[in-house]
């Protein structure tokens, strides 16, 4: 089963525990003496805690070593992981740890063999292929005695929006046709021939006035004016087409729940409550 280096697992895990950081903590014992600090913490394939990095320094000797997590007690508000039992002894045991060495289960079996010495014994039957850290809860359970700690859900009321199509508007032309009418005034000529007696009439003209001519003709141009009609094709208006976005407010209602910690004690305990309850 693959161990990840803590950052390497999650890049942004300060932010996922509140900005708290583990790499930052001193290490002592229960009684306060200091041993060390955390270097790092590895992490398995579900990101649950395995082991804790530790640089070490007792007595004058320093030595990079993996100690489980469920050997640890992490005090946030101290900034510091307390270890109850870690011997020099122990850490001369102890493999060496250092960057490059991969954790196999080969090298975990030599780490978990110096602590079952001392703080566990060991599961009845170890299967190379079907071990899980489940089978030694006090080497790997952050869920016992001073670790123990559940979730408390609550919903939260999401708003979200989707874009979906309500209708459509599709303007188009078509042709409609109508009888149009037009008059304009048009001229006519016409010849009015008209026999008028003259005012000498019977007086007797002089032989010299006489000229009788055969064939006479006097000749008059007509004309009239005759309609001519076309048609011209002109702009009659501009349709624009556009939309515009209006923007309202929806608010919603739901009844949304949430869990509250219950706390009940018998006899006068000496307890601590602190805002934050973060735990790895």
């Amino acid at each position: 089963m693959p161990l990840y280096k803590l950052e390497d697992f999650d890049p942004n895990y300060r932010q996922t525990f509140n900005g708290e950081d583990i790499k930052a903590m001193e290490l002592s014992t229960e009684g306060g003496n200091h041993i060390g600090k955390v270097a790092d913490a590895l992490v398995d394939a579900e990101g649950r805690f395995r082991y804790l990095v530790i640089d070490t320094s007792i007595e004058n000797s320093s030595k990079q070593i993996l100690l489980p997590i469920g050997l640890s007690r992490i005090d946030y508000n101290a900034q510091r992981v307390y270890v109850d039992g870690l011997s020099k002894e122990q850490v001369e045991h102890l493999p060496t740890y250092n960057q490059s060495i991969v954790v196999d289960y080969d090298y975990e079996e030599q780490v978990r063999g110096v602590y079952r010495r001392q703080n566990t014994a060991a599961p009845q039957s170890i299967d190379r292929d079907s071990y899980s850290y489940q089978q030694e809860p006090s080497l790997y359970n952050l869920s016992e005695q001073n670790h123990q700690t559940f979730k408390l859900y609550e919903e939260r009321l999401i708003a979200s929006k989707s874009r979906v199509k309500t209708g459509e508007v599709a303007v188009g032309k078509h042709i409609e046709t109508e009888t149009a009418r037009i008059s304009v005034p048009i001229e006519k000529e016409r010849v009015i021939i008209e026999r008028v007696t003259p005012s000498t009439v019977g007086r007797v003209v002089s032989s010299s006035e006489i000229d009788f001519q055969s064939g006479e003709v006097a000749r008059i141009e007509l004309y009239e004016e005759k309609p001519e009609f076309h048609k011209e094709t002109f702009i009659r208006e501009e349709v624009r087409v556009t939309k515009i976005v209006d923007r309202d407010t929806v608010e919603a209602q739901e009844t949304i729940r949430r869990e509250e910690l219950d706390i009940n004690t018998e006899g006068n305990p000496n307890m601590t409550s602190v805002p934050t309850n973060d735990s790895i």
